[in-house]
This record gives C-alpha cells, structure tokens and sequence, in this order.
C-alpha cells in the first residue's frame, strides 16, 4: 500500500543539528484507500499477543517500514492488521485484530474509548488535568503513549508506524480533550530498536512550559529536555497516598526529578522537613520552582543518592518517611542482573536511613524485574540494612544486623495506566509501603 503525503499543521523541532529526514519518516494519514492492495505478513503460528517479533515471521509480501499490514497465520487464516517495521526485533505491532479491514472510524473510535475511560469512568478531571490519555497496548495503540498536561498533548512513540501516524492521532484526539497544542517525541531508545532517528514534531505556538494542578498542587511541566513525555503522571494517586503519612515528621525523596513526592509532602501533607535528592541539576531546578510556585518550603541538594545517602549513615541521620523512585534501571533482559543488583544497594540503604517505625515508599518502574522477585529483593535488603552507623554495624553480630519490615501495601500506577489483560508484562511500576522497625 502506498500511503499519501499528507500537509502536516506541525513544525519539526530541532534538538541539535541533524540531517534532513528521510522520507520514511514523514507523516502518515489514517485513512486508507481501498481501492489500495495491502501488504501482508505471514506468522508461523496463531498468537493474541500484539507484539510479533521477527522470528515468528514466516514470509512478509511488499512491505515497507511503518506500513498498515494484514496479518496472516497458518492456513491462510487472516488474524488483523499491524504495523509493520524490518528494523525492529518487534517486526509487526497489532492495532486491529479481526477480518474487518481498519478506516479513519476505527481508528477514532479506539481513541474515543480511551478518552472515555479517562473522563467517563474515572472523572480525573475533577483531580487533575494532567494524566495519560493513550496508554500503549492498554488502549489498543501499540507503539505509542499520550500524556494530557492542561492543553498540551504530549506523545511518546515507540514504533516507526506510530509515530508516522501520530500526527493524525493527536489531530483525532486534541478536539475530544479541549487540547490546543501538541508534542511527538520518539522513545530515548527508538534508534536501536526501530532503526531510526526522528526529530520532534511540535504544533506551532506549543508553549515552552505549562502549569498542571494535581490535587490542588501545582506543578510545572517543561517539555525541552524532559523525560518520558514530560511528568511522571503514574504515580498520582501515591503521591496522594504519601501526604497521608507526612503529617508533622521528616521526610526524604530519593531520585526526586522535578519534586513530585517531594511537593506533596510538603504541601497535601504538611510535613515538619522535606528534602529531596537528585543527580540532575535541571529537574532540581524545576523542583525548586514547584515548590516556590505552591509556597511551601523544601531543601533540594543535587547529589548522587548512593553518595548522598553514606553521608547521611555516617550522620547518623534518619528520617520519618523516606521514597525512593529511582529511573528505570533494567531497560532490557542484558541489564537485569546489574539493575536488581543496583535496586538491591539502594534499598538497603535507604532502609537504614528510615527511623524506626517509620515508613519506606520504594518503587521500581523497570517491567522486566517481576514483582515477587522484587518483593524477595527488599526482603533481603531489610536482612543487611542493620543499624544506623558503618561502626554499628562492624560492632554488632550479624544475627543483629537486619530490620524488621512490615508490607503495608503494594500498589503500581494510576487508574489511567491501564493493563493489557493479554499483555501482563505491561504492568512495569512496582510500589511498596513498608514500616521498619
């Protein structure tokens, strides 16, 4: 199928000077001509999964990189269309399962639902109006997350065929959520796994910040240089849930980024002493902004958490409330072993630091470290955290050296990031509420 060169309403954003785009990365309509012939794409076995990888390709017949295929299994038997890119190990992302050939209707209407969910069922716009409004997989999108921040949609594309559409997507979506602006970025890690290089796109007049409310507080959304798509809108509902602790003691939030935890701290939970730790000067600095911008007082240090946090032991400091959300560390199986090895030291540090029946929030977004090894994880960090001071510890027998830990709860990402019933390696965010002893 040749698609059509479309006029797009966005201008390309540029980073850093790079060469002009190759045409495969222009934009794509949703629309499809059925007076077309569509490429196909034969698998060696039948699957429900929507991510079909290389090797279960059997034959693949014109395609080229980012086209709307159909899918064929064994016998000739049409299982849906994809998306269909040679460079990726993730050779054929399924968007429309069934024999009903996909229009502009389709495509509308998957995300009419996924605004629904999100202003329908789950009313977030009564708490905030900053939440993902398309979330991959969940949404029947493969390839692609949409963040709402006020009226800005900002999208993260994973696949080529994904952000070659989502021009047209966001076009769809922005008119159902009142939004006026919008930002296409691919994934940090788009090049190796898709075999490309795209630039932004940014919507003409796209503001360089926006202010967002999130239960009341206010946080400021900067899109140059920003991860992900901007904010971290998964962990909402447990910044609301810290506050509940934070009332009158001390708290410390590891790997703070822009002060989420931090601010909500502070402001939803009116604690006696906040800081927050981060390696990155810029997210610092926004941090310090949100604070100022909600009134609240907050001490931000720019340090390397493991440092930081041998500081503090050799302090003999301990605080109330301590979070730890540290980025992903695990971003394929070839790092597991040293990314759960990093969790590992993080937490038993950050265990000792935390005062003795006070409360350790610890998060891992890394989708390939499973929940019960991660439980076990923390377990055996609580067994090594021992007492507060390094001499403590060399004085004291090891039977003495663990701390008693209590699971309080275990919860994962807001209500907005659903989890595909079909994909259950979509569930990444791991949080658990912990009291030592």
């Amino acid at each position: 199928m040749h698609s059509k060169k479309i006029h797009s309403p966005h201008r390309r954003v540029k980073v850093e000077s790079r060469p002009s785009a190759p045409p495969v990365l222009a934009p794509r309509t949703l629309a499809i001509d059925p007076a077309s012939s569509i490429p196909s794409v034969t698998v060696r076995s039948l699957t429900f999964h929507p991510l079909l990888y290389r090797k279960r390709i059997a034959h693949c017949d014109a395609a080229r990189p980012g086209d709307l295929v159909a899918v064929y299994g064994p016998e000739d038997v049409l299982m849906g269309y994809g998306l269909y890119n040679s460079r990726s190990e993730i050779a054929v992302r399924m968007v429309f399962p069934g024999v009903e050939l996909p229009t502009m209707d389709h495509w509308r209407h998957k995300l009419e639902v996924a605004v629904s969910l999100r202003c329908d069922l789950l009313h977030l716009d009564d708490a905030a109006d900053a939440y993902r409004l398309v979330h991959a997989e969940a949404d029947g999108l493969s390839g692609l997350v949409v963040d709402r921040y006020g009226d800005v949609l900002s999208a993260e594309a994973f696949s080529l065929g994904m952000y070659q559409r989502a021009d047209a997507l966001l076009a769809q979506l922005a008119p159902m959520c009142g939004a006026r602006h919008t930002l296409v970025r691919a994934s940090p890690q788009f090049l190796s796994q898709e075999g490309y290089d795209p630039l932004p796109l940014a919507s003409d007049g796209l503001p360089e910040q926006v202010t967002i409310r999130e239960h009341g507080t206010r946080f400021r959304v900067r899109f140059a240089g920003g991860h992900k798509t901007g904010f971290f809108c998964d962990q909402r509902e447990n910044r609301r849930r810290l506050a509940e602790f934070c009332g009158g003691r001390t708290v410390l939030d590891l790997c703070c980024y822009t002060g989420g935890f931090a601010v909500q701290a502070k402001k939803l939970g009116n604690a006696a002493e906040v800081t927050g730790v981060d390696l990155d000067e810029d997210p610092l600095q926004l941090a310090r902004e949100n604070a100022n911008l909600n009134q609240v007082r907050i001490r931000f240090v720019q340090s390397d958490v493991f440092v930081y946090m041998r500081e503090m032991l050799q302090q003999g400091r301990q605080y109330d409330v301590v979070v730890l959300d540290p980025p992903k560390l695990i971003r394929n199986r070839a790092e597991l072993e040293e990314g759960t090895r990093k969790h590992f030291d993080l937490n038993r540090l950050a265990m000792r630091l935390v005062r003795p029946g006070g409360v350790l929030l610890s998060c891992c977004c890394s989708g390939l470290l499973q929940e019960a090894d991660f439980l076990r994880l923390l377990c055996s960090a609580s067994y090594q955290a021992g007492p507060v001071t390094e001499a403590a510890t060399a004085e004291r027998s090891e039977r003495h050296a663990s701390r008693p830990m209590q699971i309080l709860a275990r919860t994962g990402a807001a209500a907005d990031h659903p989890v595909a019933a079909g994909v259950p390696e979509s569930e990444y965010l791991k949080a658990v509420w912990m009291r030592l002893g």
